[in-house]
């Protein structure tokens, strides 16, 4: 596929940073300090004191092994809830002045690979590697063939429940992954717990980008997708039949009470619903903020006549960009995704590791809660949608599946999203 224009994740801030008189000429590969290494500039977002701690010790041990040959220099952007990290990056495309290695996050790695921005990175990873990596992260760095991306960590989703309002209804839930509830199941279960002004379940992280991070799997457990496996086409996938379903069943939810359309913050944390499609990070939440809770998790649940167990995926991931000193920013890329790295990088930030073998170090992964999203993870992963249209694609389910939540016609309020997404892969994307 060929770029015609830079989709509208790019637009507004090119069109800005023209319109002020940001531009220059185009980086120099091969910058280098005053002792004549060169440097090798990173961009990721601020993060945690443990995690800056941990970028601090290991550009450290980095330049020192390579001293006089490479220097490792990184900027901590904050990103908070807004766009500003992305605005950072869109105006350098303009003013030719991208790191030479950046963290994006995954849904984006379709947009930067086809607009030229970010380049393939197969050749910096041994078979060796790639075999130890789990696959959902091949998959999401992956765009028209080749290897755009490499994360050293990734998420999942899985239903949190509260243990005395299961045991209070006599319900027991699953322990293994092909007793998974079915959405039948998980609807009587909600059903049954919704009372006394709690809600069954929580399906909605956010209004943003939490819907489609979670409720793709939906049409992926039920023989669908967003989009087709090319990210080209939406039209047939998202509003499909099957797609449809999935929709309806996520409406019916909310329309019977069992899930509010705008839940208060930390609700089943506060007791205020049974149960709640949560991440794998909030195992530590729970575990250090809400030590009177009595909860336990449960896989995603699968559709009904013999569904697919699924479970999202999806986490920031280190790209080299066009205009990077290829050969030095390989090398700092392959020691950032070596396996002691993402063992210990995985460990600052309680999530899960991308390469198996990390699991050896991380035992805590053996024993549940930990175990079963380790589990998810390397058997039922699926990151979403691989496609440069996923810009409109994303706010657009998120409206879509808003306004069919406060009484929009399931259908149409679908039709209009696939043809949104695919105007656009036409118009910008198509040979």
């Amino acid at each position: 596929m060929k770029k015609k224009v830079l989709s509208m994740i790019l637009v507004s801030a090119l069109t800005a940073s023209a319109l002020t008189g940001c531009g220059g000429g185009k980086k120099s590969e091969g910058d280098t300090n005053k002792d004549g290494a060169k440097v090798v500039t990173i961009w990721s977002p601020t993060d945690e004191p443990a995690i800056e701690e941990w970028w601090v010790q290991k550009i450290g041990e980095f330049n020192e092994a390579h001293k006089g040959e490479i220097e490792v220099k990184r900027e901590a952007i904050v990103r908070a809830d807004s766009y500003a990290y992305e605005d950072k990056i869109n105006a350098s495309v303009t003013s030719h002045d991208l790191p030479d290695i950046l963290y994006v996050d995954g849904p984006n790695i379709s947009n930067y690979a086809v607009n030229g921005i970010i380049v393939p990175i197969d050749s910096y990873f041994t078979k060796e590697d790639m075999d130890d990596f789990v696959e959902s992260i091949k998959v999401q760095g992956t765009y028209d063939g080749k290897l755009y991306a490499m994360g050293a960590t990734e998420s999942s989703v899985a239903l949190y429940y509260n243990k005395d309002m299961t045991d209070a209804a006599g319900i027991t839930m699953p322990d293994k992954l092909e007793d998974a509830l079915t959405w039948s199941e998980f609807r009587e279960i909600a059903g049954k717990l919704t009372k006394d002004g709690v809600a069954g379940t929580n399906i909605i992280m956010d209004q943003g980008e939490g819907l489609p991070y979670v409720l793709e799997q939906f049409w992926i457990s039920n023989g669908t997708d967003f989009v087709s496996e090319d990210g080209s086409t939406a039209e047939g996938y998202v509003n499909s039949e099957k797609g449809v379903e999935a929709a309806t069943f996520l409406n019916g939810l909310i329309q019977d009470g069992y899930a509010n359309v705008d839940p208060i913050q930390q609700e089943f944390h506060n007791g205020k619903c049974a149960t709640m499609l949560g991440g794998s990070w909030e195992v530590a939440t729970l575990e250090s903020q809400f030590p009177d809770l009595n909860w336990g998790v449960t896989y995603f649940p699968v559709a009904d006549n013999g569904g697919m167990n699924t479970s999202p995926t999806g986490d920031w991931a280190a790209c080299i960009t066009k205009d990077a000193d290829a050969e030095a920013a390989g090398q700092v890329l392959a020691f950032l995704m070596n396996q002691e790295n993402v063992t210990t990088y995985a460990k600052a930030i309680a999530k899960l590791p991308t390469r198996i073998s990390s699991y050896d170090t991380l035992t805590e992964y053996d024993e549940y809660p930990r175990s079963l999203f380790k589990e998810q993870s390397m058997n039922t992963g699926h990151p979403r949608p691989r496609t440069p249209s996923y810009t409109v694609l994303s706010p657009g389910f998120s409206e879509a599946m808003m306004n069919i939540f406060t009484g929009a016609d399931i259908k149409e309020s679908l039709d209009e999203l696939a043809a949104d997404t695919d105007a656009d892969f036409q118009k910008n994307y198509a040979n």
